[in-house]
């Protein structure tokens, strides 16, 4: 399973919407969503694929929907995210098959 797909599904959506989701955010049309969604998908992308593409234009555009200090957050957030990416391709880490982050009463399927 992927990180995006666990992260989705411990905020609390169910498997047919994770699927429909990422879905979508992998087809790279995200003019249904609010702005703010666009362009932190916007920072998200150029970080992953281009970061030394990233200006200071880039970076007014989250300080003007975000503000200063949650910018930083996700300047700082995605490029985490690719860091950790690297190092675990470099090892050849695997994801894991199922959601770690659900509880363990969930897994077995008796409820809690």
């Amino acid at each position: 399973m992927g990180h995006a797909e666990m992260l989705l599904a411990v905020a609390g959506l169910k498997p047919d919407e994770v699927k429909v989701l990422t879905k979508k955010l992998a087809a790279g049309d995200w003019s249904d969503f609010p702005e703010a969604q666009r362009t932190a998908f916007a920072l998200a992308y150029k970080l992953s694929k281009e970061p030394a593409a990233f200006t200071d234009r880039d970076r007014a555009a989250l300080v003007a929907v975000f503000g200063r200090e949650r910018a930083v957050d996700l300047i700082w957030y995605v490029s985490w995210c690719n860091y950790m990416t690297r190092v675990a391709d470099a090892f050849q880490l695997p994801l894991e098959k199922e959601n770690c982050f659900t509880p363990p009463e969930k897994k077995d399927g008796k409820g809690g």
